[in-house]
């Protein structure tokens, strides 16, 4: 039994050492299956450094050697093919040789089987590492041929085999796992570096879905250069890679602009497909429909007939009359815009009829309208706005969103949305951005003409 515990405490060292070098950067090729003369050579030089190691910290009885020297050859073998396993076998085997003993050449033989025996099972295998029963079994194996080839070749006959009753079993199982040890540990290595990739592509696949989704938001700013009567700037900042927050603005005609915001209930891609879809259906229904809330009401309709996801999405949608600076909106379940008036003052638009969109079908949503005069500014956002959080779990809130309008009453759209964002970046601090974060501000610069 001591000679066993013996035995695993210095398999211990070639395993804890084995697990460094497989996390080492040369490691890399061997895992990737790169079997070139360069890593075969270096296959070859460790493992037979450690095959000499098994030998040294063996333990002499009775004219022999108990040893673990078989175990560094089989796991070249195992790892980079029947080159490398011969190599380090005869690393291995020169030493033990040079040691001289009764047993020196059986020893010897050994050692090189063993490393051509762990390269043969690489070829049959392709490549593929055997499981830890299998290469527990191929060890055992080992060692019993190596028992075996010290009773036919050792002499004197009767001191062989009091050898090998006293070594055959402890030198089984402390080879035996090690070599399962090693196994367990480059599995998991594999399983490690294959998650690893897994999830660099899916965050490769992410970061092009969101580059494909802010691509759907118009991002050129001013927008329409041409036109002098209104200023209009937005920004989307999604919590994860995509989100489910969404604007839009183009004009209907000459006359009108459509503006919105909207938010997807969800997170994540799921979110940002409803968008997608929510966002070509609104553009496509406001080129059709002459009112804001038929607009709603129309792509509300399209969504509940084909929403097996149950998903909904909260919508605020103004028609801005540019001559005159009429605004007639429709509110489905978002948040009700802010208006920054030019004298500074601030008004929040009253809350109107609505559910989000995908929650009932033919729902009639109400409508409301308002004047904005020169220098009026409207402001949409979404919830990731005034329910952004700081570390210590304190909300954004809409006295704070309210104030920071009204420290920016004389900048610009982008001024005002950037200065808005920049100040829930301050305000959240460290902590992580819970949710979509979007706003746009449109300021009506035309010549007033009255409510009409």
């Amino acid at each position: 039994m001591q000679l066993l515990i013996t035995l695993i405490k210095n398999m211990s060292v070639v395993i804890v050492l084995a697990y460094v070098i497989t996390r080492s950067r040369v490691f890399i090729p061997v895992l990737e299956g790169k079997n070139g003369l360069r890593n075969n050579l270096y296959l070859t030089g460790i493992f037979g450094l450690f095959s000499i190691y098994g030998t040294l910290s063996g333990i002499e009885i009775l004219g022999g050697i108990a040893n673990i020297r078989d175990l560094g050859p089989m796991i070249a073998g195992l790892m980079g093919g029947p080159l490398a396993g011969l190599g380090s076998g005869l690393i291995g085997a020169a030493h033990r040789y040079a040691l001289g003993g009764m047993t020196a050449l059986p020893c010897a033989i050994s050692t090189v089987i063993a490393g051509l025996a762990g390269g043969m099972i690489f070829v049959l295998r392709r490549k593929q590492l055997p499981g830890v029963v299998v290469a527990a079994l191929f060890a055992a194996l080992v060692e019993i041929l190596h028992m075996g080839l010290v009773l036919v070749l050792s002499r004197p006959y009767h001191a062989a085999l009091d050898l090998v009753k006293q070594i055959s079993l402890p030198m089984v199982l402390a080879n035996s796992l090690g070599i399962g040890i090693f196994i367990y540990i480059v599995t998991n290595l594999l399983k490690e570096r294959e998650t690893e990739a897994r999830k660099k592509r899916i965050e490769g696949e992410l970061q092009v879905a969101r580059e494909i989704q802010l691509g759907i938001v118009p991002k050129i700013f001013p927008p329409f250069p041409n036109r002098t009567e209104f200023d209009l700037h937005a920004v989307l900042e999604p919590a994860r890679e995509v989100g489910g927050d969404l604007y839009d603005f183009f004009l209907l005609n000459e006359d009108t602009l459509c503006f919105l915001v909207g938010d997807v209930s969800g997170k994540g891609v799921p979110a940002s497909l409803f968008m997608a879809v929510t966002k070509t259906l609104l553009k496509a229904r406001a080129h059709e429909e002459q009112t804001p809330e038929g607009i709603l009401g129309g792509v509300n309709n399209e969504l509940c007939a084909e929403n097996e996801s149950n998903m909904f999405v909260t919508v605020f949608l103004g028609l801005l009359h540019i001559p005159t600076g009429r605004v007639t909106c429709s509110n489905a379940g978002h948040n009700s815009p802010f208006i920054l008036r030019k004298d500074g003052s601030l008004e929040k638009l009253p809350k109107m009829r609505g559910i989000a969109l995908g929650v009932m079908d033919s729902f009639i949503f109400a409508s409301h309208s308002f004047t904005m005069q020169n220098g009026d500014t409207i402001l949409l956002y979404t919830d990731g706005i005034d329910e952004a959080m700081n570390p210590e779990g304190e909300l954004f809130g809409e006295e704070r969103l309210a104030e920071v309008i009204r420290n920016h009453s004389h900048a610009g759209a982008a001024g005002l949305t950037n200065g808005l964002i920049n100040a829930v970046r301050a305000f959240a601090g460290r902590a992580e951005q819970s949710d979509d974060i979007t706003v746009l501000a449109l300021r009506y610069k035309a010549a007033p003409a009255g409510d009409t």
